[in-house]
């Protein structure tokens, strides 16, 4: 059964008449995005240090934010150089909408609740920049934290990945990448964060269809981010664009994949947990069965998002304390 605190969300928005994603022009959606976030969005918390930071990359540089916690938690921080672990996180919306704003309090929570920095990256959106872009700019956004991290106070081998919905895609494509870089750099992923993550752009899982209407996240939504995002056919089967379809998913960090019982991405947030466990990877797959596509923002209205974000930080400096 829905969560009646989401059921009360979903039938409060038709209420007010808040128009469907689909239905607004790529600026109209990122605005009301923006601003729902006073009605649904706790207070943000304090932390010890927010740093605005640019990164270089393939299409021009990248904005990112760093949030160093307010306390770090004994036993996270280097021995020799008191350097943090930390989190570099990609912003959910569907490649589409979302930025540093809309995903700040959700980032600070879980740099205070983990005692690990968090690097929250601005890639650029489409349609003005299509796949790969989005790709490219967080896999060139993590190279760059890791090779700046002594600057930054950071641990260059502490460092994971994560995200929600889209950016859980991304996540999951960066430890992918890293593993399989051939230019003899390094950049080791400690840990992957996927929260509700698309992981296979063909939409074609059973819960596209189960969980297709009425629960925010809708199939028309899904279509008009794809196509403001994937310009070709062909990039379905891109493993940068379709994770799950990598043909090797063994050799990879810890993750923790979590999803939401009435969210059409559901089963395939599922099939990538199993995927990464069937290849011998450490994997904690935890499905929050009465919640929606989106909840972990919406914590001054769904308790279950406040849990959410507990679990990840706890499994967060779980990962980063193992590897210290």
């Amino acid at each position: 059964m829905l969560h009646p605190q989401s059921r009360a969300l979903l039938d409060m928005m038709v209420e007010r008449r808040v128009p469907p994603t689909h239905t607004l022009s790529p600026a109209d959606a990122r605005s009301l995005y923006r601003d729902r976030r006073a009605a649904l969005q706790p207070i943000p918390q304090d932390v010890a240090e927010v740093r605005e930071l640019k990164a270089g990359g393939p299409h021009g540089s990248i904005p990112m934010r760093l949030y160093r916690p307010r306390v770090a938690e004994e036993g996270l921080a280097n021995a020799s150089t008191n350097a943090l672990p930390v989190l570099v996180y990609y912003h959910g919306g569907g490649w589409v909408i979302g930025d540093l704003d809309t995903h700040d309090t959700l980032c600070r929570e879980i740099a205070n609740a983990s005692g690990v920095a968090v690097v929250a990256v601005d890639y650029r959106l489409g349609p003005e920049h299509r796949f790969p872009v989005a790709f490219d700019e967080a896999y060139a956004a993590t190279r760059w934290v890791h090779a700046h991290a002594h600057a930054l106070g950071l641990d260059p081998k502490r460092i994971a990945v994560g995200g929600d919905s889209a950016g859980g895609n991304l996540a999951a494509g960066v430890a992918l990448a890293a593993r399989d870089r051939t230019d003899g750099s390094e950049l080791p992923i400690a840990f992957q964060l996927l929260i509700y993550p698309a992981t296979d752009m063909r939409r074609a899982h059973p819960s596209h269809t189960t969980n297709g209407q009425g629960y925010l996240l809708t199939s028309d939504t899904i279509g008009y981010f794809h196509d403001h995002y994937i310009d070709e056919a062909k990039h379905d089967l891109d493993w940068r664009a379709s994770p799950l379809l990598h043909t090797d998913h063994s050799r990879l960090p810890p993750a923790l994949v979590i999803t939401a019982g009435y969210d059409p991405l559901r089963d395939e947030g599922l099939d990538y947990a199993r995927a990464l466990t069937d290849a011998g990877n450490h994997v904690s797959y935890v499905c929050f069965e009465r919640q929606i596509h989106g909840f972990i923002t919406m914590g001054k209205v769904l308790d279950e998002a406040n849990t959410a974000v507990t679990l990840c930080a706890a499994e967060l400096r779980r990962a980063m304390t193992a590897t210290a």
